[in-house]
């Protein structure tokens, strides 16, 4: 296991990269724009505030004038996920929210398989995608990622009582959403750190990795920290491996040709960090341990 995070790690480290993350059959809808903190205003501030907004917005190329469309694929707990009445939410939704308020657009959420949502930035048919996203360097030849929001850590699931291990992990069959970096990192060659691709099964999503691991078809699932203690806490009988088995960065992606709406994304991430809004809403979905 050493071998395996050394080499990740430095990848990670040398490019200085970000890290993290399906099929829904909800439809694209509507979600509202999260506001930052309420603070007492005059209206002439607040009402110069949305006229800059309303500026910005007429400025920025969307793909739609006036929306903000984020693709995602909402299995990915606590960033995206389904609500019991249909609405998305999740720490990804409300930060897009807050972003979208910024910008003065209205916020669309997308819901996709995981690949179809990095593809679908590049293809201009979202505006950017959020969906526990770290950057690659595959994924910087094809698309634009803004600064970081969030610190992403890969956690192992194991059954409780499993012999599975950090350092036994090349001897195990492990589960993985496809398309995301711990099933990248993990498939890869042993020459790379990986433990190969005879050892890696790839899943849809988490839920269905975390179902063939109750059902003995793999031996551990390796996936972000943050929806693994959503699946433990789930399903009893189920544990994680002590420790990280990579720590990331998370960003925003958007498409190589929009250069005006990555600085307009960023301006928007470095205020909702300042003013604390960001940190509140992680903190709404992640208790502080």
């Amino acid at each position: 296991m050493k071998k395996v995070l050394s080499a990740v790690l430095t990848i990670v480290m040398v490019m200085t990269l970000f890290a993290g993350c399906g099929k829904s059959d909800t439809p694209a809808t509507t979600a509202p724009a999260t506001e930052s903190p309420a603070t007492e205003a005059p209206a002439a501030t607040e009402a110069a505030t949305e006229t800059a907004a309303a500026e910005t917005a007429a400025e920025l190329k969307t793909v739609e004038p006036g929306k903000l469309i984020m693709s995602t694929n909402a299995t990915f707990p606590p960033y995206e996920m389904i609500a019991d009445d249909g609405s998305f939410e999740g720490i990804d939704v409300e930060i897009a929210g807050a972003i979208a308020a910024k910008l003065g657009l209205e916020l669309v959420v997308d819901d996709m398989d995981f690949s179809a949502a990095l593809l679908a930035v590049q293809q201009g048919k979202s505006d950017i995608v959020m969906a526990g996203v770290s950057v690659t360097e595959d994924r910087l030849l094809v698309m634009n990622f803004s600064d970081s929001y969030a610190t992403g850590v890969q956690t192992v699931i194991v059954k409780e009582g499993s012999d599975v291990t950090m350092d036994n992990l090349g001897e195990k069959m492990i589960g993985c959403q496809k398309g995301t970096t711990g099933y990248i990192y993990a498939s890869d060659s042993p020459e790379n750190g990986g433990y190969g691709e005879d050892h890696v099964t790839a899943f849809d999503n988490g839920a269905s990795a975390v179902q063939a691991l109750l059902n003995g078809q793999v031996d551990c699932v390796i996936i972000d920290d943050a929806p693994a203690q959503e699946f433990v806490s789930a399903n009893p009988g189920l544990t994680t491996l002590e420790g990280a088995w990579v720590e990331e960065q998370y960003a925003i992606g958007l498409n190589k040709d929009n250069a005006g709406l990555l600085d307009a994304v960023n301006q928007a991430l470095a205020e909702l960090t300042a003013d604390g809004t960001i940190q509140s809403i992680i903190d709404k979905y992640i208790s502080a341990k």
